[in-house]
C-alpha cells in the first residue's frame, strides 16, 4: 500500500491518492506519515509542482500527527502548491476529522519564499476556506499582487474589478500595498483580458468611485509612499493612482506639508506632480513654500526649476507686499548650472526691485597661464581598512550571524566569519551548534535559484545545515567530492557559465563541507584580517605554524594566497621555508615568486543578443559592448603560475547566469588585484549602462578599497558606471572614483578617453553622466573631473553629429577648468567654438576657450 501511494504521487493522481488514505486506519495513516517524511527527505533534489505536489500534500495532511509536522514537509522551498490544490487538501482534513488546518496555514504563511511566493495559492484557499483574518506579511501581499495580475483562473477569471469586487482580502491588504517597499514595481502591470497599462490604479479608482474602496485610504496611502520614497520605477504606479484619484483642492491643502517636502527632495517626478498640486492647492503658506522653493531652484531638472521661477515671478506679481522677499529666493537660482536658468533668475531679481547676485560665469583669464589661482581636489584623506571583528566562538552568537546573513544577502565579510564558526564550532560544541543553528535555518531558509550555476545561496544554505546537523553530511558529501575532482581535472577553468573568482568561491565551499567535523583543531587558513578581504601574511605564517605537519586544505590554502598583498618578502619567505611543512613550503615558494603573474588587459568589441520575453514572445536585441581579455606576461624563467580554474584564461565570457549581484563578492577573492576582478566584473557593470541592469555597478566600491593596479579594465568599468541608468549606480561610481583620488589612485584622463570613445560610439547614453560628474566636482574632486572631462572631450567633438549632453559636459568643464585654474589642452575645441552662430554648443565651447585662456600655455593633462 505504501509504495502505491508513493506511485500515485509521482503519477500526480490526486483523486487516487485521496481514495487510498479514505480506508486507512489512524495508526496506518501515522506509519504512513513516518514513511512519507523519509520518502521526502531521499527525494531532496526534487521539485514539486502542480498536481504532483497537490498529491504530496493530500498525503501529508491525510497522515501526519500535526500542523508543524505537515508544515515541514509542505512547506519546504522545492514544493508549488497552488489554489487548485486547496479543494482536496480542504477534502481529505474533513475526510480525518483534523482541527489544524487554520494553524498550518499560519505556520504555511510564515514560511513563504521566492518571487512571487510559492504555495501562496493554497495558502489563500486555506485562510479564506477557515474564514481566518489573512496575514499581512510582506510575502503574503506581494503573492495577493501577483494573484491579481496573473489570476489563477487564466483567461477564465472575471475582469480585475469584479475580482477585487470580491476579493476577502482587500480591505484587511490594500493599505498594506503602500507599506512594502519595492512593491510598486510590480503594480503597474497590464490588464491581464485587455492589455491596457496600470490596470490595478484604474481598478482601484473605479472600486472608489463606487464606494468599494475608502478614498482617503488610497490618497493617504499614495502620498504616504511617495514621501517614504523607493526606486523610480517602484514609484510611477503610485503617480499614475494620484493623478487618477485628482486630489480635490481642499485635499491638496490638506497634505499640503507633505506635497512641499516631495517638491523640494522627491525624485524629479514626483517633485513635479507636487508642484502642479500645490499650484492647485486651496491655500499654502507662502512662507512654507518660499522654504522649499530655495531647495527647488538649486535642482538639476531643468524643467522643474523653470516652472519654478514662473510662479514665482506670478507670486511677486500677485503679492508686491512681498516682492522683495519673494526676490531672495529667486536669487538661488543664480548659481544654477544651466546658464539659461541662472540669466532667467537675475533677470527676475532684478525686476521685482532686489539687489541681483551675480551669476558665477567664469572670467576670461588676462595674464599667463602661470598667473591663474591654481587648485586641485579637495578630498579628505582615504580612509584605511580596518581590522575584522574578533572570530565566533558562541553558537548561539553564530545563529545570529546567519539569521543575518541569509535575511540581508551573502555579503563577504560576515560569510567568512561564518563560516570559519562553522570549521570550528563543528568539532568544539556540535551539540550546542545544533541546538542553536537548526531553528536559524528553518526559519530563514532562502532557497536556491536552480536557473543559476552561480547561485550561492543553496550551496552556503547546505553547508550550514551540514553543520547543525552531521546526518546530512553523507549525502552532500558525494556533491562535494565531484565538485574537487572537475576542480583538480581543470574542468572548471572553461566553464563560460560561471566567472573564474566564483569559480574558487564554490570550490572553496565544496572543500570546507568535505572536511567538515572530521579535523579538530582545524581553522580556515583564508579568512580576511581586513575588511577590504586581505590577509595579512604574518597571520597566514602563525596560522601555517599552528597547523604543524598536517596537510592544508588545497583550495583554503589557495585563496589565502590570494589574499595577500602582491608582491615578494624574501624575510618571511625564509621562515616560512624553515617550518619544513607542507603550507610553510607553499607560502615560501608564493612569496618568492612575488604572487600571482601580473595580468594584461586588452579591449575587445563585441556584440551579443540580449533576449527579453514579452507576452509576445521572445525578443532578442543586438548590444555592442567594450569588453577586456584577460592574460599573462610570464617573465622568461618565471614558473607558469597554476591555473586549474583560470583565473588568467585570456578568454572573458558574458557570464550571464548570477542571480543575485554575485560579483560584490570578488573584489574579496582577488583584493591586491583591482583590475583582474574589474575585467571579471566589467559584464555586470557595462549591463548598468547598456542594458539598465540594476546593481550593476555596486562593486565598483569596494574595488576601489581593494589595491593594486586597475589598468584600463578598471577604468572602462568606471566609465560605464558613470552612464549607469539608475541613479544608485551612478551614486556608487562617484563613491568610487571619489576614493581613487582621495588615494591618489585615479587615472581621470583615462576614464575621460574610455567615456569619450563609448559615447561618441553610442555605446552609452552620455546625458546620464552630467549630474555624477557634477556631483563629483562639487564633492571637492573638481580637478580630477577637469581631467576626465578634457579627455573625454575630443572624441565627443570629433563626433559626426553631436551626441545630446555634451553641451551640458562644456559648460561643466568651462567651470572646473576655471575653479582650478589647470590649462589642458582639448583637440578639437577651438574648431567648434569658431562656428558661426549661436548654437549652444558653439557657445559653450566659446566659454571654455575663454576659461583656458592662452590656448598656446595650455598643458596636456
Amino acid at each position: 500500500m505504501t509504495e502505491s501511494i508513493f506511485d500515485l504521487i509521482h503519477q500526480r493522481a490526486v483523486e487516487a491518492v485521496a481514495d487510498a488514505l479514505a480506508g486507512l486506519s489512524e495508526p496506518d495513516r501515522r506509519q504512513l506519515g513516518v514513511e512519507l517524511v523519509a520518502f521526502v527527505r531521499r527525494l531532496k533534489d526534487n521539485w514539486w509542482v502542480g498536481r504532483e505536489a497537490a498529491a504530496l500534500a493530500v498525503v501529508a495532511v491525510g497522515c501526519l500527527p500535526s500542523a508543524a509536522k505537515a508544515a515541514e514537509i509542505i512547506g519546504r522551498r522545492a514544493v508549488e502548491l497552488d489554489m487548485a490544490a486547496g479543494p482536496p487538501v480542504v477534502a481529505a482534513a474533513r475526510d480525518r476529522g483534523i482541527d489544524w488546518l487554520p494553524d498550518l496555514a499560519r505556520r504555511l504563511a510564515g514560511r513563504l519564499t521566492g518571487t512571487p511566493p510559492r504555495s501562496w495559492g493554497l495558502v489563500a484557499y486555506l485562510f479564506a476556506e477557515e474564514r481566518l483574518t489573512p496575514p499581512t506579511g510582506d510575502r503574503f501581499v506581494e503573492g495577493w499582487l501577483d494573484e491579481m495580475s496573473w489570476p489563477s483562473g487564466g483567461r477564465e477569471a472575471p475582469p480585475l474589478p469584479d475580482r477585487l469586487r470580491a476579493d476577502p482580502f482587500l480591505d484587511p491588504l490594500l493599505p498594506r500595498l503602500f507599506e512594502v517597499d519595492g512593491l510598486g514595481g510590480r503594480l503597474g502591470f497590464e490588464d491581464y483580458h485587455t492589455g491596457a497599462a496600470m490596470a490595478l490604479p484604474h481598478a482601484l479608482v473605479q472600486l472608489t468611485a463606487e464606494g468599494r474602496v475608502d478614498r482617503a485610504v488610497l490618497l493617504g496611502g499614495c502620498v504616504d509612499r511617495l514621501v517614504r520614497g523607493d526606486r523610480a520605477a517602484a514609484l510611477r504606479p503610485f503617480l499614475v493612482l494620484h493623478d487618477l484619484l485628482a486630489p480635490t483642492p481642499t485635499e491638496r491643502a490638506d497634505r499640503a506639508g507633505d506635497y512641499l517636502r516631495l517638491l523640494a527632495d522627491g525624485p524629479g517626478p514626483v517633485a513635479s506632480m507636487a508642484q502642479k498640486a500645490l499650484r492647485g492647492a486651496a491655500d499654502v503658506e507662502l512662507e512654507e513654500l518660499l522654504d522649499a522653493s530655495r531647495a527647488v531652484l538649486i535642482r538639476p531638472e531643468k524643467g522643474l526649476v523653470r516652472a519654478q521661477l514662473r510662479w514665482l515671478d506670478q507670486l511677486a506679481r500677485q503679492r508686491p507686499e512681498r516682492a522683495a522677499e519673494i526676490a531672495d529666493v529667486l536669487g538661488a537660482a543664480a548659481e544654477h548650472p544651466a546658464v539659461e536658468l541662472r540669466d532667467r533668475a537675475v533677470a527676475l531679481v532684478a525686476r521685482h526691485r532686489a539687489a541681483p547676485e551675480p551669476a558665477p560665469a567664469p572670467a576670461p583669464a588676462s595674464g599667463p597661464a602661470s598667473a591663474v589661482v591654481r587648485s586641485g581636489d579637495d578630498l579628505p584623506p582615504a580612509p584605511a581598512s580596518t581590522a575584522v571583528p574578533p572570530p565566533i566562538t558562541d553558537p548561539d552568537e553564530l545563529a545570529e550571524e546567519v539569521a543575518t546573513l541569509l535575511s540581508t544577502g551573502l555579503t563577504t565579510l560576515p560569510l567568512e566569519r561564518v563560516l570559519d564558526a562553522a570549521v570550528r564550532l563543528t568539532t568544539t560544541d556540535q551539540p550546542g551548534l545544533t541546538r542553536a543553528l537548526a531553528p536559524v535555518l528553518d526559519r530563514h531558509g532562502s532557497g536556491e535559484h536552480r536557473w543559476s550555476p552561480s547561485c550561492l545561496h543553496g550551496p552556503v544554505e547546505d553547508l550550514l545545515r551540514a553543520a547543525a546537523g552531521p546526518a546530512q553530511i553523507s549525502t552532500l558529501r558525494r556533491w562535494w567530492v565531484g565538485l574537487l575532482s572537475a576542480a583538480h581535472r581543470s574542468q572548471l577553468a572553461s566553464d563560460p557559465r560561471i566567472a573564474p573568482p566564483h569559480r574558487l568561491l564554490r570550490v572553496r565551499l565544496a572543500e570546507i563541507g568535505t572536511y567538515l567535523g572530521r579535523s579538530p583543531g582545524v581553522v580556515l587558513l583564508a579568512t580576511p584580517t581586513s575588511t577590504n578581504g586581505a590577509l595579512d601574511p604574518s597571520a597566514l605564517y602563525d596560522r601555517l605554524a599552528a597547523l604543524g605537519e598536517a596537510q592544508p586544505w588545497r583550495w583554503d590554502l589557495t585563496q589565502a594566497l590570494l589574499r595577500l598583498p602582491p608582491g615578494g618578502d624574501d624575510a618571511l619567505a625564509g621562515r616560512a621555508e624553515a617550518l619544513r611543512t607542507p603550507g610553510g613550503d607553499r607560502l615560501a615558494a608564493w612569496l618568492r615568486s612575488g604572487g600571482l603573474p601580473p595580468p594584461t588587459f586588452r579591449p575587445a568589441r563585441v556584440t551579443f543578443k540580449q533576449v527579453t520575453y514579452y507576452y509576445s514572445g521572445k525578443h532578442a536585441t543586438p548590444v555592442e559592448r567594450v569588453q577586456v581579455e584577460v592574460g599573462t606576461a610570464q617573465e622568461a624563467g618565471v614558473e607558469r603560475f597554476d591555473d586549474p580554474l583560470g583565473l588568467l584564461t585570456g578568454r572573458v565570457a558574458r557570464f550571464g547566469n548570477h542571480c543575485a549581484r554575485w560579483s560584490r563578492l570578488w573584489p574579496s577573492i582577488l583584493p591586491g588585484y583591482r583590475g583582474l576582478v574589474a575585467a571579471y566584473a566589467l559584464n555586470d557593470i557595462a549591463g548598468a549602462a547598456d542594458q539598465d541592469l540594476r546593481g550593476g555597478a555596486e562593486i565598483l566600491p569596494l574595488l576601489a578599497e581593494s589595491t593594486g593596479d586597475g589598468g584600463m579594465a578598471l577604468d572602462l568599468a568606471l566609465a560605464y558606471g558613470l552612464a549607469a541608468r539608475h541613479r544608485a549606480d551612478r551614486v556608487a561610481t562617484i563613491d568610487a572614483l571619489l576614493a581613487l583620488a582621495a588615494a591618489g589612485e585615479l587615472d581621470a584622463a583615462s576614464v575621460g578617453r574610455q567615456l569619450g570613445e563609448l559615447a561618441s560610439g553610442g555605446l552609452v547614453t552620455l546625458t546620464r553622466t552630467v549630474e555624477p560628474l557634477r556631483d563629483l566636482a562639487l564633492a571637492g574632486a573638481r580637478l580630477s573631473t577637469w581631467r576626465l572631462l578634457a579627455a573625454a572631450l575630443p572624441a565627443l567633438l570629433a563626433a559626426p553629429k553631436p551626441r545630446p549632453g555634451v553641451s551640458d559636459l562644456l559648460t561643466l568643464a568651462a567651470e572646473t577648468a576655471t575653479a582650478t585654474g589647470v590649462p589642458i589642452a582639448v583637440p578639437g575645441l577651438a574648431e567648434v567654438a569658431a562656428r558661426r552662430g549661436t548654437s549652444r554648443l558653439s557657445t559653450e565651447a566659446r566659454r571654455l576657450v575663454a576659461a583656458l585662456g592662452h590656448p598656446a600655455a595650455a598643458v596636456t593633462g
